[in-house]
């Protein structure tokens, strides 16, 4: 009271100042609970749903593009997540602008593939493990009351990746608690949680516990990635200057080594993951396998049974 009545320029100052900080503290939290609500959970109508979450815009779409469009056809429910808005990951471009460029790529990947959309607003290379993220992952696997949850394994060369991984597994288990985020209903079973593969080795190599043929939808597959001209054609954060020239025909050739890269991309994991194809298919059918992906069970999630896998991917 001495203070405001001697000084009030400075007690006035002091009070704003506290109103600023807190206004922004509560800015900064509050998107990553929002992004959590913005897109409609599906009908009840016994279909399945599916969530996949990436990293960055455009890792959930590589990751699971070909088995999305495979379910969505089926009449069944998929979302596609990116945890960070992607606003550093071009070598030209960054902040606004990219975000926004990059989060348009991806929702008409997601209009061609049939699936549901959504880009948290988190800077890109700055997602960390936080409690608050642990509750918007666990919010957005409640909310689309999922069946089973993908993503990448926690070894991986990006810090995004690595701690996207972190949070789908911190989620494990937890959408099942009901009085951790009690805003939104629990999970009444665990959904299945699985890992895409990749090439790390330690401290463990990636392991093919079930691997899908997607030989079916590959073109319009393709198709539907190539639209990520940002980081496909243009080459992301580690692209150049005439990487993607600008006159047409130099276009057109850079459209066919992408298409051709990407293409080599499912294929690589046709044959490598043979095995895991046999299984699931028999030996003729699986031998008929051009293009594919391959899943890792994860242990914190519910075990499925190979008869269980079946009626989850039921291609």
């Amino acid at each position: 009271m001495k203070m405001t009545a001697r000084y009030p320029v400075l007690a006035l100052v002091l009070a704003c100042g506290l109103g600023v900080l807190l206004g922004s503290r509560i800015n900064e939290r509050a998107p990553q609970v929002a992004q959590a609500r913005t897109t409609a959970a599906p009908p009840a109508d016994g279909k399945l749903r599916i969530i996949i979450f990436g990293a960055h815009p455009d890792d959930a779409e590589y990751r699971g593009a070909g088995v999305a469009m495979k379910w969505a056809r089926a009449g069944h429910h998929v979302k596609l997540v990116s945890t960070t808005n992607g606003d550093i990951g071009h070598w030209q471009q960054a902040g606004g602008p990219l975000a926004l460029r990059r989060k348009q790529e991806v929702l008409e990947v997601a209009r061609r593939l049939g699936v549901t959309n959504e880009v948290l607003d988190i800077h890109d290379g700055e997602i960390m493990p936080t409690l608050e993220n642990r509750r918007t992952v666990t919010r957005l696997i409640r909310e689309w009351n999922a069946d089973i949850v993908i993503t990448n394994r926690p070894n991986d060369y990006h810090p995004d990746h690595r701690y996207t991984s972190i949070l789908v597994q911190d989620a494990a288990y937890m959408v099942t608690v009901p009085f951790f985020c009690p805003d939104v209903p629990p999970l009444k079973k665990n959904p299945v949680f699985l890992y895409t593969s990749d090439r790390f080795q330690r401290p463990a190599p990636f392991r093919a516990d079930l691997a899908v043929g997607i030989d079916d939808v590959i073109e319009p597959t393709l198709d539907a990635l190539l639209v990520m001209v940002s980081q496909i054609h243009e080459g992301g954060a580690n692209g150049f200057a005439g990487l993607y020239p600008g006159d047409p025909a130099g276009r057109a050739k850079r459209d066919a080594e992408v298409r051709k890269s990407l293409a080599g991309r499912y294929a690589g994991a046709a044959n490598s993951y043979r095995d895991a194809l046999v299984k699931f298919y028999g030996t003729e059918r699986a031998k008929q396998v051009r293009y594919a992906q391959a899943f890792e069970i994860c242990e914190y999630g519910r075990r499925p049974s190979a008869e269980e896998l079946k009626t989850l991917f039921p291609f």
